[in-house]
């Protein structure tokens, strides 16, 4: 991914489990399968609901494959907040075996 500046990132193997985890995929993603703890503001909605998110504390990025979270990313460095992009993103934190819920009566999957 070149998205011409150093994207501050982690595995999904090193997200702490109390960190603020900000999931910023679609909807039908979301409840496809998610971190059980994430927050979700569908990227689309992030300028809206930016005031939502902690100043006060480190922001993991993640959405499906890391592309979307990290554009997130250097938006909300850009704006002021500690943020890291998930490298990988949720199919990364699958194939780690990081804990996923779903919304749906299926178990969790990354779509």
């Amino acid at each position: 991914m070149n998205l011409g500046e150093d994207i501050p990132a982690v595995d999904a193997t090193a997200v702490p489990e109390d960190a603020y985890l900000l999931d910023v995929r679609e909807p039908e993603e979301w409840q496809a399968g998610h971190a059980p703890d994430a927050v979700h503001i569908p990227m689309a909605q992030l300028s809206d609901r930016a005031g939502e998110i902690p100043r006060d504390q480190d922001v993991y990025v993640i959405c499906r494959s890391g592309m979307r979270s990290a554009r997130v990313t250097i938006a909300l460095n850009n704006a002021g907040w500690q943020a890291a992009n998930v490298d990988g993103g949720m199919q990364r934190w699958a194939e780690a075996g990081r804990p996923m819920v779903s919304e749906m009566s299926t178990d969790p999957f990354v779509a």
